[in-house]
């Protein structure tokens, strides 16, 4: 009876001690003074490779891109001779129309995670709303939503679970404050964007055009309701959804909604520390986040050298649009490779985006590349996950694209060669496959640059011998032969003490 009651005491003081501690844990302000507190999660700098999903009722129409819903109603656009020749007066078919068209018939949740985690990805982040207006996720603040239309299914709840069930990372992004004015073209005309019917749905469609530099385009301040039900629908994203990163678009930078900002930061960062999750938001432009309170995104770009903070590149494999548009071309494998390497040889992760079809399939281009790259991973994975930046990112003749909206427009070649380390081993990754041959030359590594006495240099994923010689003006490789996987080479160099 006393060895119970010890246990119960000793049990009671550990429960105490642990609530202490929960009670006594800093909880995040809104404020960016303690916003800057905020560390980025190692799951994040680990993983380094992600998928991003556009999926939504604009892959109906399917015509160019994503943004086709706001310009089949700009009157002059090729969008709207499209719309109108194809299905109608915009007063008798509107992009409310497409939603009974949009099916999913085919979307299997668990068959799309299983090809992402073939593609070697860590984490996964579909699109819960895109500027559209309507929502991937059932929702209680709208009755817009594929729970509800559509579908009829709650599409971003089913591919939490099967993101969770696979062990990768879960994550969503929002990209609902661009649509105070993304249906505004269609208040210029008799269309159903008028109708105070579909009010809920196309509102508050603001006149403006966000690229045009003309005087008379005067952007709108948006209303305190607006920004609150942008808020209120974060929040319950991630009340619901639980996931543990958060993406947001460019348009979240204006002045207006700094403290919706903060405060969703706060809420959300402070739902990690309750989730026991590292979590992370991701953001675009300088002027949304002060640097170091979330982590910075650039749009198929990237930076030019080495970054403090990890960071991050969004890119898609088609070229023209981010969701599915028929007559899209593709990257190929090779280029994502490549980029892929250059990206995390300057502290970044590449979220690399798909557009499936309305009726839930992936197009055999995409999946190409993701199977392509999967399988290069499966070999040489060792020099990517876990990894971090060296002394310096790199070497070679290629000059790498840097900025947003930045493609890689110059291939590299094998010449080109991108650092990473783990521990006490370098890895050297060649951009592009040597050639029969050719030996691989890295001038970082000769004695002269005083960077170590190499004591070894090994083939990632090959048991065979290698043939090196470290001179003072570089490190040479003689070629192996052949390579257990194509598109670029992974070497594993260890120093003397």
């Amino acid at each position: 009876m006393f060895k119970a009651l010890f246990r119960k005491l000793i049990f009671g003081s550990a429960l105490i001690l642990c609530a202490s501690k929960l009670d006594a844990q800093e909880r995040f302000q809104a404020d960016w003074q303690s916003l800057k507190k905020y560390q980025i999660p190692e799951w994040f700098r680990d993983a380094k490779f992600g998928i991003f999903i556009h999926w939504g009722v604009y892959a109906v129409p399917a015509y160019k891109y994503e943004w086709y819903p706001r310009h089949m109603y700009n009157q002059g656009s090729d969008e709207y001779q499209h719309q109108v020749a194809t299905y109608g007066p915009e007063n008798k078919f509107g992009y409310k129309d497409f939603i009974p068209m949009f099916k999913a018939e085919k979307f299997d949740a668990d068959a799309w995670v299983a090809l992402f985690k073939k593609a070697g990805a860590r984490y996964v982040v579909p699109v819960a709303e895109h500027h559209d207006g309507f929502a991937m996720y059932k929702t209680s603040l709208s009755k817009w939503n594929a729970a509800e239309m559509g579908p009829k299914r709650d599409i971003i709840g089913e591919l939490a679970a099967a993101v969770r069930k696979s062990g990768l990372i879960f994550g969503l992004s929002s990209h609902r404050i661009e649509h105070w004015w993304f249906m505004g073209e269609g208040t210029k005309f008799d269309s159903d964007v008028k109708d105070p019917a579909y009010a809920d749905f196309y509102g508050p469609a603001k006149v403006y055009d966000p690229f045009s530099k003309k005087a008379d385009n005067v952007r709108p301040i948006m209303s305190p309701e607006f920004m609150n039900d942008w808020l209120m629908r974060n929040i319950e994203l991630a009340d619901k959804y639980k996931p543990q990163l958060f993406w947001f678009d460019w348009w979240i930078e204006q002045p207006e909604l700094e403290p919706y900002r903060k405060s969703f930061a706060s809420y959300y960062y402070n739902k990690g520390l309750e989730w026991d999750k590292g979590v992370v938001l991701n953001y675009k432009n300088e002027t949304a986040f002060p640097e170091g309170t979330a982590v910075f995104d650039m749009e198929r770009g990237k930076l030019a050298g080495i970054h403090e903070l990890a960071w991050q590149t969004d890119d898609a494999i088609g070229n023209q649009s981010w969701g599915y548009a028929e007559g899209n071309t593709f990257k190929t494998a090779q280029y994502v490779i490549a980029n892929l390497v250059d990206i995390v040889s300057k502290n970044g992760n590449l979220l690399l985006n798909i557009g499936p079809r309305a009726d839930g399939t992936i197009t055999d281009e995409e999946t190409q590349v993701l199977l392509g790259t999967g399988q290069w991973l499966s070999v040489n994975g060792e020099a990517i996950y876990g990894t971090r930046p060296w002394k310096v990112y790199g070497e070679g003749p290629t000059v790498s694209a840097s900025g947003q909206f930045g493609d890689q427009k110059i291939p590299f070649t094998s010449k080109d060669i991108r650092f990473t380390v783990k521990g006490n081993t370098l890895y050297a990754i060649t951009l592009a496959l040597p050639a029969v041959n050719e030996v691989v030359t890295i001038k970082s590594l000769g004695a002269a640059a005083g960077n170590g006495a190499v004591a070894s240099v090994e083939l990632v994923g090959s048991k065979g011998r290698l043939s090196w010689k470290q001179s003072n003006k570089a490190l040479t490789i003689t070629n192996p032969g052949s390579f257990p996987a194509g598109n670029a080479a992974a070497f594993s160099i260890t120093f003397k003490k």
